[in-house]
């Protein structure tokens, strides 16, 4: 391109004024596009595990055409990373979003989708391609991605420091939009906030929170329920970092070990975790102030009344959970103990894995263990949520399966139809090639009538269960699919102990699950 040529182009570009400088973004595919924007300062040196604050202003025009640095974070085991991707951008400005817009003028005021990436809260990008958000902006949706603190940086719970530094980011970001997206095209009375797994809870928690009020007007939440981690289960990850590393568990002994070495500890210590069997985990907790209570409790009560709620699961989620690695068939092999360890995880007796094998009759130990997992962590929180918010939830599930072998409808597997970004070879690791493009159409449309009125097209939630089911085939709408299974879970009495000759011996069953928990690597959540 000549120099001429080059300035052209420059002019052309779209400018927008943010509170702290201007952007210039690029005209890609028939909208404007602005990466890596800045909305908080580089969380480190007297910054690190400290909440998040605003960006020092900048002078002249910011280039935004690419994307910014991303958090810290250790890569995927190679099991995982063969269907997830997880891109690296290097650099300490990781706080920072993206702005997809179809008309970059004040005057638009569209509505907003805010969307929070999933990954445990250990892993994930906004630069994630299955994450373009083009589609939304092609059919007059505003979305914004954003980047925020992870693992121990952003979820670490030390003596010395605020907890939930990187679910402040998001508040943080959240409250970026609502004051700069007019700019953009957006309207910041549709603010809708959006996430999926780790995502998903983050946005639990901020509907939940009494700062985040007012700063949004429907959320989504996709195979993540509002929850609180239990804070033993954070400090002990901490601690056995701590203990790796030589260090007391402070965040001022934290912030003085080598970056790097932080990470590759925390995937040494995080291997020992998994959503099926558990164990220690970083999470958002209560902490008398941005997470003041449990924020599905919160939420079953009176706070966020006014907001619009659309949330649902996948058929099979355990399966990106257990297909990576052959746990599937190690969890077959091991039949009653994997089963004992599924009971201790969900806290339920006997009497809940008989009734799962009746509703199942022929399925192997991976699939009830699995299912039975997946509704103790997703579908029975959800299902409560949805309860308490009687005619203004709406819930999905997504039942296509992919085209690869053993994945099934697992979980993530629905984000390349929502994005509308199936021809892309990241979401083809997970869906493979072939991928129906009406089931892309019906689940990006119900996203985009969500987000632009309330209402994703099919009857909300009340007494019948009404669960629209997206899979092979027309969508359509099915009255209390999963009631038989989650009413195995009403009351469920203290787990009786296993018969002498079939109960586990402790170290067993102790050695099994760590078995699995290293297999598996990170959890998916």
């Amino acid at each position: 391109m000549t120099a001429d040529r080059a300035d052209r182009a420059e002019r052309s570009d779209p400018v927008v004024t943010t509170p702290y400088g201007a952007v210039r973004g690029r005209h890609e595919h028939g909208v404007a596009v602005f990466r890596g924007i800045p909305y908080a300062a580089p969380p480190f040196g007297p910054r690190r595990f400290r909440p998040p604050v605003p960006p020092e202003p900048w002078d002249g025009v910011r280039d935004a055409a690419s994307f910014g640095p991303t958090a810290p974070k250790p890569p995927y085991s190679e099991a995982f990373a063969r269907y997830l991707s997880d891109p690296v951008v290097p650099g300490d400005d990781c706080l920072n979003l993206n702005v997809w817009t179809p008309d970059p003028d004040p005057g638009a005021r569209l509505p907003v989708m805010v969307w929070l990436h999933g990954g445990a809260l250990t892993r994930g990008s906004s630069a994630v391609p299955v994450y373009d958000g083009r589609a939304f902006a092609r059919d007059g949706v505003v979305l914004v991605s954003v980047n925020y603190r992870l693992g121990v940086e952003g979820y670490g719970l030390f003596p010395d420091a605020p907890a939930n530094s990187g679910l402040r980011d998001q508040l943080a970001a959240l409250r970026w939009v609502h004051e700069s997206i007019g700019a953009f095209g957006g309207d910041p009375d549709r603010i809708t906030l959006c996430g999926q797994s780790a995502g998903a809870i983050s946005i639990g928690a901020l509907i939940a929170a009494p700062q985040a009020q007012g700063l949004f007007r429907r959320a989504v939440l996709q195979s993540g329920p509002p929850e609180a981690a239990d804070r033993g289960s954070v400090r002990r990850m901490v601690r056995r970092m701590a203990a790796r590393l030589k260090v007391p568990a402070t965040a001022e002994a934290f912030a003085a070990v080598d970056r790097n070495l932080l990470l590759r500890t925390q995937a040494e210590v995080g291997r020992l975790s998994s959503p099926v069997l558990g164990g220690p985990a970083f999470g958002i907790v209560v902490d008398g102030d941005l997470v003041p209570r449990d924020p599905l409790q919160a939420l079953e009560g009176d706070v966020a009344r006014g907001a619009d709620l659309l949330m649902g699961w996948t058929s099979d989620e355990y399966r990106l959970w257990l297909v990576p690695g052959g746990l599937l068939e190690r969890v077959d092999r091991l039949g009653a103990v994997a089963l004992a360890g599924a009971m201790a995880r969900c806290r339920c007796g006997h009497e809940v894995v008989r009734g799962y094998r009746a509703l199942r009759p022929g399925a192997g130990t991976a699939e009830i263990v699995g299912q039975m997992v997946t509704d103790h962590l997703l579908r029975r929180p959800l299902h409560r949520l949805a309860d308490a918010r009687s005619g203004s939830a709406y819930v999905y599930e997504f039942a296509w399966p992919s085209l690869l072998p053993g994945l099934g409808a697992c979980h993530a597997l629905e984000l390349g139809f929502v994005f509308d970004t199936g021809d892309t070879p990241d979401s083809r690791r997970l869906a493979g090639e072939g991928a129906p493009r009406e089931l892309a159409d019906a689940l990006h449309t119900a996203w985009v009538r969500f987000a632009a009125d309330g209402d994703p097209g099919w009857q909300p939630w009340d007494a019948t269960h009404p669960v629209r089911v997206f899979g092979d085939g027309p969508a359509h709408t099915s009255h209390g699919p999963r009631d038989a299974e989650l009413a195995l879970w009403t009351a469920p009495p203290e787990p009786p102990p296993a018969p002498e000759g079939t109960r586990p011996r402790a170290g067993e069953l102790r050695a099994v699950v760590r078995r699995l928990r290293r297999a598996g690597g990170v959890g998916g959540r």
